[in-house]
């Protein structure tokens, strides 16, 4: 127990849920897939830039998913451990992400119009 006298689990829970939007979720009545993946986006966009997201999402289902497996929320939260960003190696690709990717870092748009490509006469 922490000082507060809750559970090392819940504790970490709120560390990694401080405005409770993932507890408030498993909490809603009749709450459908669509209404649980735009709560776990809000939480996703909320989250600190250093944090472990697989870590946090492991910790949450533990947490959550364990007692309510059957809840939209836990199939969001295991959908987003298993779903990977192109060229992240956890996904299983070679981990090499082209810089034409709009996801990679070195990544710079290309003209796609104007007077250059025209034709001329």
């Amino acid at each position: 127990m922490t000082p507060s006298g809750t559970s090392q689990t819940e504790f970490t829970a709120r560390q990694l849920d401080p405005k409770g939007l993932i507890r408030e979720s498993y909490r809603i009545e009749g709450i459908d897939a669509g209404q649980c993946r735009s709560i776990f986006l809000d939480w996703a966009l909320s989250a600190p830039l250093d944090q472990d997201t697989r870590a946090a999402l492991k910790a949450l289902l533990d947490h959550y998913g364990a007692a309510q497996a059957d809840h939209p929320m836990t199939a969001v939260l295991r959908e987003g451990l298993t779903a990977g960003r192109p060229g992240d190696p956890s996904d299983g690709t070679s981990g090499a992400a082209s810089a034409d990717h709009p996801d990679h870092p070195n990544h710079r748009p290309r003209r796609r119009g104007g007077w250059r490509s025209r034709p001329r006469d």
